[in-house]
């Protein structure tokens, strides 16, 4: 039973987020073998006040472009 867990900047929406999915189940289906219905695929959107790159967060590097 894969579980596969996505941390990503908010901000996809559901349809980009339907689309992941797909294609996900679909790799995991065709190259590990796993059952569709045993996949789970959960979305950990993380707010850009709560995410750091380079010494400054995604919100104050946005504000600055």
């Amino acid at each position: 039973m894969p579980d596969v867990h996505i941390s990503w900047l908010a901000g996809r929406t559901v349809e980009q987020k339907r689309k992941v999915v797909e294609g996900i189940t679909k790799v995991l289906k065709e190259e590990a073998g796993a059952k569709p219905e045993s996949t789970h695929i959960v979305f950990i959107d993380i707010p850009h006040t709560d995410f750091a790159s380079g010494g400054m967060l995604v919100a104050d590097k946005n504000k600055k472009t």
